[in-house]
């Protein structure tokens, strides 16, 4: 199975290293010199990891064959893919990886049916289920232990404890204006 480990960023200096966006919890096993890896889009690839370094809290990579500035901006929003054994597991007991997780059934503590998971999204703060509703629509679900209290991949699925708003329209809206009495009728 393949997996999206990177996305290469900007070239940096002007000796083909390039900048990523790392995409695996493991990047000392899945980014190290001397992995091939496969990439999206696939006539760029494969490349092989010649050296890698984290230089301000960003990690580097330089690939063999790009020894220059243009040829790191040549690979810039490329996407770096890794053959995974299906059957592999990630070391931490609550630790997933995204393909566990799609099309996983989506319910709310009390059984409500939600959706199912089509997509992870990775984003710097958190990352994010994207869950597909039965009409069709798309709710965000922030993948944190506070709202995601189960996954249940025997079951095939997901167990969620929304807070007000995030999956219906739930949210009360508070307005200073309502609880001082100084909305238009106060003229």
């Amino acid at each position: 199975m393949q997996l999206v480990v990177a996305r290469i960023g900007r070239a940096h200096g002007i000796k083909g290293e390039v900048t990523v966006e790392v995409r695996t919890d493991e990047p000392e096993l899945r980014l190290g010199p001397g992995a091939v890896l496969a990439t999206d889009p696939a006539s760029v690839g494969p490349l092989t990891i010649a050296s890698g370094r984290v230089h301000s809290g960003r990690l580097l990579l330089r690939f063999e064959g790009v020894h220059d500035r243009t040829g790191a901006e040549a690979l810039r929003n490329t996407l770096l893919i890794a053959d995974v054994d299906p059957e592999e597991l990630p070391e931490g007991e609550d630790e997933y990886y995204d393909h566990q997780l799609i099309d996983l059934d989506v319910v709310t503590k009390d059984g409500e049916e939600v959706g199912r998971i089509t997509e992870i999204s990775h984003l710097p703060t958190q990352d994010l289920f994207v869950v597909e509703r039965p009409d069709g629509t798309e709710v965000f679900v922030p993948f944190v232990e506070e709202i995601v209290t189960e996954i249940d991949l025997e079951e095939q699925r997901a167990v969620i404890d929304p807070p007000p708003g995030l999956i219906d329209d739930r949210a009360e809206v508070a307005s200073s204006h309502d609880a001082a009495g100084t909305g238009d009728d106060a003229r």
